[in-house]
């Protein structure tokens, strides 16, 4: 017999079913993934289940919230990392990329959180020769430095620096304001109203207070935050509630219930600004901003 003939080749994972795994280990959730991925959470969990069949083992323990790697599957993410890794520095080296360069891109750390990660992977993989540097900052110094053009692009709030209705805001995503609270929790129903408020000169704790004055409500600053994490921190503390945007909402934190008669609060949007003169590569990476956010809005709406 020819050895070489009797030598079957192994199974081979694709690197789309190495996307996922990683997107589903870093989101948390199949629903998560499924969003920074741009699929169904059924065709994620298709994907999942070609994965397990292909290596022979469970990756994922699942409950009703979340779900978790398994030690094979904590195993198969760290190969995964590295191939995935290899891809992009083997596209980089062996692909002409149309541009090359650097891009300095600023956000608010609740736009980190939210829309960066997918963002950015999706953004590495359509232009690798363009390295991104990310900084996270306020709104009101990220402004000052795509001014002064230390940053190339920045995604910031609108409200008191940048007017919804000037023509030169470009405002590229809205979404409710709401009020967001520890589901089951007890805060929602104190008087005076414990809230959590964001930094001096936020849109958000303008619009908060506000509302609050206008309905003549009770309350009282018991939190004070000017990161994402500490406003979480605080609802899941069950000593405030705080107006966060919708799309925040996950897991405990939910939109408080409408019987506690809240104010109502107004939208929020963020806009993006460019720096004067862009190079190429700014501009393929505003664009790609743009596209994010108006794929995201159509899977909402």
């Amino acid at each position: 017999m020819n050895i070489a003939t009797a030598i079957q080749p192994g199974p081979l994972l694709e690197l789309d079913l190495l996307r996922t795994l990683v997107a589903i280990a870093e989101t948390g959730n199949f629903s998560s993934a499924a969003e920074r991925l741009g699929r169904t959470p059924s065709a994620v969990s298709m994907q999942v289940k070609k994965m397990e069949e292909i290596v022979g083992a469970s990756l994922f323990v699942r409950d009703s919230r979340s779900v978790s790697l398994t030690r094979d599957g904590e195993a198969l993410l760290q190969h995964g990392r590295r191939l995935l890794a290899l891809n992009r520095e083997m596209m980089t080296r062996f692909v002409r990329p149309d541009l090359i360069g650097e891009v300095r891109l600023g956000a608010p750390d609740d736009v980190a959180e939210r829309f960066l990660p997918s963002m950015l992977c999706h953004f590495a993989e359509t232009h690798p020769g363009v390295m991104l540097n990310v900084l996270v900052d306020g709104t009101r110094r990220l402004k000052e430095m795509v001014d002064d053009q230390t940053l190339d692009l920045a995604i910031v709030t609108v409200g008191t620096l940048l007017k919804p209705d000037d023509e030169a805001v470009d405002v590229i995503h809205r979404e409710p304001l709401v009020w967001a609270a520890l589901a089951g929790g007890v805060a929602v129903e104190q008087e005076p109203l414990p809230i959590s408020l964001w930094e001096e000169g936020c849109t958000w704790r303008a619009a908060a207070l506000e509302a609050l004055d206008r309905d003549g409500r009770d309350y009282r600053v018991a939190y004070q935050s000017a990161h994402i994490s500490g406003q979480r921190a605080a609802i899941l503390a069950d000593l405030a509630i705080a107006p966060i945007a919708k799309s925040h909402l996950t897991g405990r934190i939910v939109e408080a219930r409408v019987r506690n008669e809240l104010p109502p609060l107004p939208e929020c949007a963020l806009a993006l600004i460019v720096r004067d003169d862009p190079s190429a590569p700014v501009k393929a990476a505003a664009e790609h901003v743009r596209e994010c956010f108006d794929h995201h809005a159509c899977k909402v709406n």
